[in-house]
């Protein structure tokens, strides 16, 4: 319920004068406000001509939920629990779930002349007589908190894309064909249907904190996947007649050529949904069956995290800052795609930025925009990339570089080049750990005594799903995940998993954290580096001091963070394990 909504305040029927306590004095009781904005209610009220409710909400000293619970106890209304009921399916078939959805009402259950209701306002006296009028029954109201009733309704009337869907999925209109002209899927993609339906299919992945949207088009179903925790997961497919549609209507939105169907396209969407503003890159991509979409969405309202809530222990956490603190020097985080790199360097970067630094990063795109920091967006179209705008901020005097990604020999010579001229450069590269960093930098071609005498550190990093703490209990791993994780593990009594909910959408996990190795630059690494040592090889002079992503990985399940099979499946494919185990 919004805070603007006026709650009409009646005494149940058949109910006395002394039955229907004073609003203020269950107000007072409740502790919902002193005596003092009571009686600063109680004036308000009079001069503006309002009830006592509204005016108190007016003065700020109560919200509509508030109020409502508090006229919920004035009236003596009973309140319905709906995690564990079911409604009756007959209940339910009286109200379509679209006025369910708009008016936040679940029906319980229902005879031949009555029908109980729950009701996140059951002041809402039109509401009321409109569902009276619908069933034909007389109504009785029980209140349920708002969001208990909107976790509700998505259980019982199902999601509102899949809603949609089903109202759309009609079979009896012809497929367009690839005959369509320009203007045809223009008007096909500005239909309320359609531009509703991608609207809610981006409005539920950001709720369902998805990191892409995947629409995958097939012979016969065009499929749609939410990225959730790293893992797709699929949700109703639309209609098959609708695919060139969508499509069209997502391209429109990203600024794309609706009429090229037949080479790749990038594009952007700024997306705006009650959570606040998300940015969206698109990519389309043709295959035998129509266009692939692809869409990574950052959501600009969640923040910027920092160092000490990546998941870093104390130990790894004062070796990286003597590193970010240095002069001069390069910095790499790597890991595969989506393993959170740029997270990880904005971190960082707002840890060590100030007013006497100049900091200035080349990125590809501008995911974070962070103040104090001249951040430049790569356009190839306008012949800015990454080794062109790295020669620019050259010219600017910074103090710090950023720049998005090494791919090639050139941004990397550069890159090296610039630290061994006094300036601290980080980046990020796709390995699969951190001493395979120095392994990709000489195959690209660097002298080994340039990239030993500029590298600094190496941070590889991996993103585990935590288990959810809704629905987490005691298990036993199988002997054979204990076995390859080593004895250290089968030595701890008591793991965790996630027994899958609805709040983490029965996976058994909700969000993710980092997992990381830190590989220091040290003499006997620079000596490994000099004479093109293997990755396997690096990491051994390293010594002891630095833990793998695996071992780091046991840490947080043995804390109860992650499970041992989230561990393995993430950190199976580095290359160091053998070396430091």
């Amino acid at each position: 319920m919004s805070v603007g909504v006026k709650v009409q305040i009646e005494p149940p029927a058949g109910a006395s004068a002394t039955e229907w306590t004073k609003l203020g004095q269950v107000l007072l009781d409740q502790g919902r406000v002193n005596s003092t904005q009571l009686r600063q209610g109680l004036k308000a009220q009079g001069e503006l001509g309002v009830r006592l409710g509204e005016a108190l909400i007016q003065l700020g000293y109560l919200d509509a939920i508030l109020l409502c619970e508090a006229l919920v106890q004035q009236a003596g209304l009973p309140t319905a629990d709906l995690q564990d009921r079911v409604p009756d399916a007959q209940a339910l078939a009286l109200i379509p779930s679209e006025f369910a959805f708009l008016h936040k009402l679940v029906p319980l259950a229902c005879n031949d002349t009555s029908l109980r209701l729950a009701m996140a306002n059951p002041f809402d006296a039109l509401t009321c007589e409109a569902v009276r009028v619908m069933t034909g029954r007389t109504i009785q109201r029980f209140y349920c908190p708002e969001g208990e009733l909107t976790a509700a309704l998505r259980r019982f009337y199902g999601s509102s894309v899949a809603r949609m869907i089903a109202d759309l999925d009609d079979d009896s209109a012809a497929a367009p064909t690839a005959q369509d002209l320009t203007s045809q899927l223009q008007e096909m993609a500005r239909e309320p249907s359609v531009v509703n339906l991608v609207n809610l299919i981006i409005l539920e992945a950001v709720e369902a904190r998805a990191s892409d949207i995947h629409l995958e088009p097939y012979e016969k179903v065009f499929k749609v996947k939410y990225r959730i925790d790293g893992l797709l997961q699929e949700v109703s497919p639309p209609p098959k007649r609708l695919q060139a549609a969508i499509t069209s209507r997502v391209k429109i939105m990203a600024g794309m050529d609706i009429a090229e169907r037949f080479l790749p396209q990038d594009g952007h969407i700024a997306f705006l949904c009650p959570r606040g503003k998300v940015d969206m890159r698109v990519a389309t991509v043709p295959t035998i069956h129509g266009e692939s979409v692809a869409m990574r969405l950052l959501d600009r309202s969640a923040g910027m995290l920092d160092l000490e809530h990546l998941g870093m222990d104390a130990e790894l956490l004062g070796q990286l800052q003597g590193i970010l603190t240095r002069p001069h020097g390069i910095f790499l985080v790597t890991g595969p795609t989506g393993s959170g790199k740029s997270t990880t360097l904005y971190a960082a970067l707002c840890r060590i930025a100030s007013p006497e630094k100049k900091i200035i990063t080349i990125e590809d795109p501008v995911e974070y925009q962070i103040e104090g920091i001249n951040q430049i967006a790569v356009n190839r179209k306008r012949g800015i990339d990454f080794a062109g705008g790295l020669r620019a901020i050259l010219r600017q005097d910074p103090d710090i570089i950023m720049v998005g990604e090494i791919r090639d020999r050139e941004t990397a010579d550069i890159a090296i080049r610039s630290a061994l001229t006094g300036h601290l450069v980080f980046s990020t590269l796709h390995t699969n750990d951190a001493a395979g960093a120095v392994t990709r930098l000489l195959d690209m071609g660097l002298e080994p005594f340039l990239l030993a005498s500029s590298l600094e550190g190496v941070l590889g990093q991996r993103l585990v799903r935590k288990i959810c703490s809704n629905c987490q209990r005691v298990y036993h791993p199988e002997p054979l995940v204990l076995q390859r994780l080593g004895g250290g593990v089968q030595q701890v009594r008591t793991f965790y998993q996630g027994e899958g909910c609805s709040q983490c959408r029965q996976t058994g996990y909700w969000n993710r954290t980092g997992i990381f190795e830190l590989l220091r630059i040290t003499d006997p690494v620079r000596q490994a580096i000099v004479r093109r040592a293997t990755a396997a090889e690096i990491a051994s002079a390293a010594g002891m001091e630095q833990h793998s992503m695996r071992q780091d990985g046991l840490r947080r399940a043995m804390e109860g963070l992650t499970t041992l099979e989230e561990v393995l499946r993430v950190t199976q494919d580095t290359q160091t394990e053998e070396a430091l185990n």
